[in-house]
């Protein structure tokens, strides 16, 4: 099934995000963007091209000088649209969590360093269904951290006594525990090394088929999308210049910066490569017929 053909969960139309400085600068130019359930959309692009500004924008966390000029952000739940922009402040942390959640870049700085995982995982859970019981809070925590393949024994450390790639899981853990239709994860496996990065991108793609859930992925590594994204949106000086599927952009991108971006970056396929998509690692044997499935 195509994207164009599964259930559209957000919209965005017309998205204008503007800092208002002495000099005011337009981080997100008429920004239009459709992610559609169970999809993977990646976003890519330069440092400050505009991505972490427009995903802040669709889950509501911008703030001053941040503001949103333009545009409207429509989320298509089973029981009708939402307009995130007009909804209140008590309706927003409702939404957030429950219905559209975020990975942050930097698992460390996002997790408080002198609470353990139970305890932030039990706040969040409280947060939202306050008549959970201790018994219901322990199971849905122990649950979600075998999810992403930590050790439910690890709901007693602190972040500092975790690894990278843990904390990052933890995280990830952490934004599907409500189980919400969107995951917006922003470069959350940039500062791992390429053997820990890979494993969890393995997680969030094996997570994604079981649970169903759309996620943005967000990065400045397009050969990484290209593995693991249904479709890519390319940002250039806070536009979208395209919009295509993985497999599309990757054979024919047609605007001149997505090919420079395909141009800087190794060869993205190899007897020592890995495929994420199926798991399959790219031996002497198996590199020939990627090869011949890219060309």
């Amino acid at each position: 099934m195509t994207a164009d053909q599964r259930q559209a969960v957000l919209t965005v139309e017309d998205l204008t995000v503007v800092y208002e400085t002495e000099a005011p600068v337009t981080a997100v130019k008429h920004a239009d963007l459709v992610l559609h359930k169970g999809e993977i959309l990646g976003l890519a692009g330069e440092s400050g091209c505009g991505k972490t500004t427009l995903a802040y924008a669709v889950n509501r966390l911008h703030r001053p000088p941040a503001r949103i000029a333009t545009g409207r952000i429509t989320f298509h739940g089973d029981d009708g649209d939402t307009d995130i922009l007009a909804l209140d402040d008590t309706r927003l942390r409702a939404f957030r969590w429950e219905r559209l959640s975020m990975v942050f870049q930097g698992a460390m700085n996002a997790l408080n360093p002198v609470t353990t995982v139970r305890a932030q995982l039990k706040d969040t859970l409280l947060a939202h269904r306050p008549r959970m019981s201790r018994k219901e809070i322990r199971e849905r925590s122990e649950d979600v951290l075998t999810r992403v393949g930590v050790d439910p024994r690890r709901l007693g450390s602190y972040p500092h006594e975790l690894s990278g790639g843990m904390r990052q899981r933890v995280m990830i853990a952490m934004a599907m525990l409500l189980e919400p239709q969107i995951m917006i994860m922003d470069e959350p496996t940039t500062a791992l090394d390429v053997v820990v990065q890979r494993d969890i991108l393995r997680e969030i793609v094996r997570l994604r088929d079981e649970l169903d859930f759309a996620v943005i992925f967000i990065t400045h590594d397009l050969p990484l999308l290209l593995e693991i994204s249904d479709r890519i949106a390319v940002m250039l000086d806070g536009e979208i210049v395209e919009l295509e599927t993985a497999d599309r952009l990757y054979r024919d991108a047609q605007h001149p910066y997505t090919r420079k971006l395909l141009g800087s970056f190794p060869s993205l396929s190899g007897a020592r490569g890995a495929f994420i998509r199926t798991g399959v690692d790219e031996t002497a044997e198996t590199a020939p017929a990627l090869e011949e499935e890219r060309a």
